[in-house]
């Protein structure tokens, strides 16, 4: 029987705890690169759903910390960019390994003189080989094309990468550590009741989300990581025409496209003023607007999860309904996400190695 996207997204809770648990193994080179002086500046390099999961984690780093986090696309960044000496570190971020334009951006980078630690669920992928450290993020290979399991099991250890620097540089001690890490564990052992939460939603708006022409994710902070794996799961899956935006971003222009056809999705840690303005502002002019709150209760058009948590942490649980409402819409749509399509893509363009 082949595995599918939900039964990666259904192994989260047991891989996020193993993470947990064998992360001072798997992530020793980054203590051991803090051991040796303190960093400012890191430059994540990333493309797909691994940007998008940076983007989740990126204010960890700031706010516990002080590291100022750049995460930059390889393609520019190899072509067109000059590298930036007051760089100290350097991820390159690729769950395959396999990735043409970050393999190049990472050797732009060993050829300013730094050091590349590659974040990679293949140890043995040509990034890897050619990196200085491997960091394995301990999920495995993936063998489901639309990444879920290694999705989260990254920005998990991007957490933890971040939750390493701090107590390295002195903005976390112990206590704040073992606080962390407790949270963590929380959040992994809450995921069932997340997936059933999830599963009840969607069936109860099964209709209208299946119907749906247009959808339009809206988060803030590290939640736009969310919206913007919202954006990459359903356009990959569905294949219907999604976005992710921030949320001051949205309304900005974006919003000038909605009409009664589009279906948005609000994500948010807890209440949030200025969300629930545009939320509402927008309802009478879209087919559904639906919130993902990670604090309140579920309503009529709220998917709520009851569990208050650092706004840090929430992209690593905000991200399980979203890949679950992207596998079951595209069974709703009748697609068969096991059938491939455009096979040879990767072959012709040459994307991945």
């Amino acid at each position: 029987m082949s595995v599918t996207m939900m039964n990666c997204i259904e192994r989260e809770p047991e891989t996020l705890t193993r993470i947990l648990e064998e992360y001072p193994q798997k992530l020793a080179p980054v203590s051991a690169l803090l051991a040796q002086g303190t960093v400012r500046r890191l430059l994540i390099l990333a493309t797909g759903s691994s940007l998008n999961a940076a983007q989740c984690a990126a204010f960890a780093f700031s706010q516990w910390a002080n590291i100022q986090v750049e995460i930059k696309e390889p393609y520019p960044f190899t072509h067109y960019e000059r590298f930036d000496e007051a760089t100290d570190w350097v991820i390159a971020l690729s769950q395959s390994g396999k990735s043409h334009s970050t393999l190049a951006a990472q050797r732009k980078a060993q050829a300013a003189g730094r050091k590349v630690y590659c974040l990679t669920s293949d140890s043995s992928s040509p990034l890897a080989r050619e990196a200085d450290a491997v960091l394995d993020i301990n999920c495995g290979i993936e063998p489901v094309g639309f990444v879920t399991l290694g999705f989260s099991a990254t920005v998990m250890n991007l957490l933890l990468i971040a939750m390493l620097a701090g107590e390295a540089q002195g903005m976390l001690d112990a206590g704040a550590r073992d606080k962390t890490l407790s949270a963590l564990r929380d959040v992994a052992l809450r995921l069932p009741e997340v997936m059933r939460r999830t599963d009840d939603f969607i069936t109860r708006h099964q209709a209208v989300l299946a119907a749906a022409p247009r959808y339009v994710a809206i988060g803030y902070g590290g939640l736009v990581g969310v919206a913007k794996e919202f954006e990459t799961k359903f356009t990959e899956t569905v294949r219907r025409p999604s976005s992710g935006f921030e949320l001051e971003a949205y309304m900005h222009g974006p919003y000038l496209e909605a009409n009664s056809e589009h279906l948005m999705l609000f994500i948010e840690d807890a209440p949030h003023p200025r969300l629930a303005a545009l939320r509402d502002y927008m309802r009478p002019h879209v087919k559904a607007a639906f919130t993902l709150s990670a604090q309140g209760e579920s309503s009529e058009n709220q998917l709520g999860l009851n569990f208050p948590l650092d706004p840090l942490l929430a992209p690593l649980l905000l991200i399980v309904p979203v890949q679950i409402m992207a596998y079951r819409v595209a069974t709703l749509k009748g697609i068969n996400l096991s059938v491939r399509i455009f096979d040879d893509f990767d072959k012709v363009l040459q994307s991945k190695i």
